[in-house]
């Protein structure tokens, strides 16, 4: 069976889909995934993924009548044809997905117009999957639209570790001068709700770097340039990763003894690799995205409002670390 993958972002969402891939490979199936360019460096070097291909939406709605924009789609939907997919997954729910899913010219199985984010979206796929009251989990809800194929899932942890080789030479040079062990902080959210504040991080790297000799390092991405150099400025002794693409992401990660964030999609790209992940949601979370879920990897998640100080949250992250035993005694 040749199956189309169809997740066009963000970090964290395709992290949560790459289980999706991983059974669907182990079933016996062909897979190809549709993503945006900016995600391509994502999933490159996957091997379940046989053939990816890219999108850009926005580029392309900003100017419809962009002769080059349409050639764009057109060889898109010619190397779709040539893939030939069977099926096409589409777990993102969304207007864009589901015409780019429709584009294959196959049948198309999604979930149906109540669990969608965009219901009227749902007219799109052939098949409309309801998910179950049991599947709290975004992995779980993602990996339910491979039933009505007939694949059974045989493992629901998303694995990113493909992404740690060949090296990145950014992240290597970066990693040769940070002193060890290190844990990293990540401030930056794409919405303020869910960041937990320069101070507090500030407090608790202090506190693991007496208590466990963890030297901070400060992790940001785009967007996240302000609040990253706040920290800076809180810890004038850490260390600022360099601008790296997601494989140097994941490699300096994956050196850390602990990675410290709220609900980013780094989080969910630490929890993938193995890295002790400690995420940080607010008083508005639900269980849908936590990491805890991505065993048997070492993530876990704490709530934190008025009662979380931040000797509540370093007493959980020493407890991860000692319980990782990323620091040799």
């Amino acid at each position: 069976m040749r199956i189309l993958i169809v997740r066009l972002s963000s970090l964290g969402d395709i992290i949560h889909t790459l289980p999706l891939a991983l059974n669907a490979h182990m079933g016996g199936a062909r897979v190809a995934w549709l993503t945006e360019r900016g995600y391509r460096g994502l999933l490159e070097g996957n091997p379940c993924i046989e053939r990816l291909f890219l999108a850009d939406t926005r580029r392309w709605r900003a100017n419809l009548a962009s002769i080059s924009h349409w050639k764009a789609v057109v060889e898109l939907r010619r190397g779709l044809k040539e893939f030939d997919p069977e099926v096409t997954l589409d777990p993102q729910g969304l207007w864009k997905s589901a015409l780019l899913a429709k584009l294959a010219g196959c049948p198309v199985v999604g979930f149906s117009a109540g669990s969608r984010r965009e219901p009227s979206s749902a007219v799109l796929a052939a098949t409309g999957v309801d998910i179950a009251p049991e599947a709290e989990h975004v992995v779980d809800q993602n990996l339910s639209l491979l039933a009505p194929l007939g694949i059974p899932v045989a493992r629901r942890a998303p694995d990113a570790r493909y992404l740690l080789e060949p090296e990145d030479s950014r992240a290597a040079a970066f990693l040769r001068t940070l002193p060890t062990p290190f844990a990293l902080y990540h401030p930056g959210s794409a919405r303020s709700t869910k960041s937990w504040g320069e101070r507090n991080y500030a407090q608790l790297a202090e506190q693991l770097h007496k208590k466990l000799g963890l030297y901070p390092a400060i992790s940001w991405g785009p967007g996240d340039e302000r609040r990253a150099e706040r920290l800076g400025r809180l810890l004038p002794y850490s260390a600022k990763i360099p601008a790296v693409h997601f494989r140097g992401l994941a490699q300096v990660l994956s050196r850390a003894s602990l990675f410290v964030a709220g609900d980013t999609g780094p989080v969910h790209l630490a929890d993938a690799i193995g890295v002790p992940a400690l995420a940080l949601f607010g008083p508005d979370a639900y269980k849908r995205n936590l990491p805890e879920r991505n065993r048997p990897y070492r993530g876990a998640a704490l709530s934190y409002d008025q009662a979380a100080s931040v000797e509540t949250v370093a007493r959980k992250a020493v407890e991860l670390v000692e319980n990782a035993g990323t620091i040799e005694g």
